[in-house]
């Protein structure tokens, strides 16, 4: 056929036809994310030569936030940006032909089709025979004075990320559900003190847990404490908060370690499929498929009962085994 038949545009392989019908060859697989999960995919689908495009308004997801990541198996310590980066060479490195990446995009709604799914991105759209959701979640942040001006200067919102930057340090953690008592039990392996804050009288966290968080000499727990404003110069000194008496108390302090809850970012799939109570995307924990056939998901975005870097690279690699499978058992 000759090259003069044969065009590019918006992502599909268009082959002219004598008859002067333009058709187009849909990918194999759309990957929607460009974190630890999407990557790792991507990677993997490229080795496997299976067509791919990946859409991502950046990469490396949540962790590009962290001062130093120190859990990201096979690297010792690594800033948040400079893993984003690491991936994103990763993946241009071994993606070739096969792996079509689109940055700077953002989805904003996948339907079922045909033969597969339309994927209406905010530049372009899509169709392919399978998806991969890797989108994560974002934190929800604090919002109050200082919060914004101190973030990665003290203020952080991963303990296992950040926590050995914290040795020999006074603490505080904000968030009394599981996730705030064990961000303090990963802390206490490093502060010099830990104290957790909470908003009312009441603990949300597993009695068990919190038991045996509070049974350690180096913890503290300071209930109906409203954090108010974060201080300091450079970094942060202090956090002020108030009392049931409405009292404001201010507290020495160097790092502040935020667990108020998640926002998976799955708005964009939620008339696809059918979501969990906080907005994750259940998932069947053997294969990461979703309720709808030809949707997998990996990640924060997911009802998984452990969200990590290497968690989530893992369950994308396990997502993408299942695609493959998938894929060529349906093709023979």
């Amino acid at each position: 056929m000759p090259r003069s038949d044969i065009k590019s545009e918006r992502g599909f392989l268009y082959i002219k036809k004598f008859s002067g019908i333009l058709c187009f060859m849909q990918y194999d697989l759309a990957i929607i994310g460009g974190g630890p999960a999407g990557v790792s995919a991507g990677v993997y689908a490229a080795r496997k030569r299976l067509k791919t495009v990946l859409i991502t308004d950046s990469f490396g997801g949540q962790s590009v936030e962290s001062m130093g990541v120190e859990n990201w198996i096979g690297t010792v310590k690594i800033s948040g940006p400079d893993l984003g980066k690491a991936l994103e060479n990763h993946l241009r490195t071994v993606a070739n032909d096969v792996v079509d990446i689109k940055t700077g995009e953002k989805v904003l709604n996948i339907s079922k089709i045909e033969n597969g799914f339309l994927i209406e991105g905010s530049k372009d759209k899509y169709e392919a025979q399978t998806v991969l959701i890797t989108t994560g979640s974002t934190r929800r942040k604090l919002d109050i004075p200082g919060a914004k001006e101190f973030e990665n200067k003290g203020i952080t919102y991963c303990a296992s990320c950040d926590g050995p930057l914290f040795a020999g340090q006074d603490v505080v953690v904000i968030g009394s559900g599981n996730a705030g008592f064990e961000s303090a039990a990963q802390l206490l392996a490093y502060a010099k003190s830990v104290t957790l804050l909470n908003r009312s009288d009441v603990v949300k966290a597993d009695p068990a847990t919190v038991e045996k968080v509070l049974s350690h000499p180096n913890m503290k727990l300071i209930k109906n404490a409203t954090p108010v404003e974060i201080k300091g110069t450079n970094f942060v000194s202090s956090i002020v908060y108030e009392n049931e008496k409405k009292e404001k108390i201010e507290l020495p302090i160097s790092g502040v370690f935020v667990e108020i809850g998640l926002i998976p970012s799955t708005s964009f799939v939620e008339n696809l499929i059918k979501l969990n109570e906080y907005k994750q995307i259940p998932v069947n924990a053997k294969t990461q498929m979703s309720e709808v056939e030809g949707v997998w998901a990996a990640g924060d975005c997911t009802d998984g009962l452990y969200h990590q870097n290497n968690i989530a690279s893992g369950d994308a690699v396990k997502a993408l085994e299942d695609i493959y499978l998938h894929l060529k058992t349906k093709l023979t």
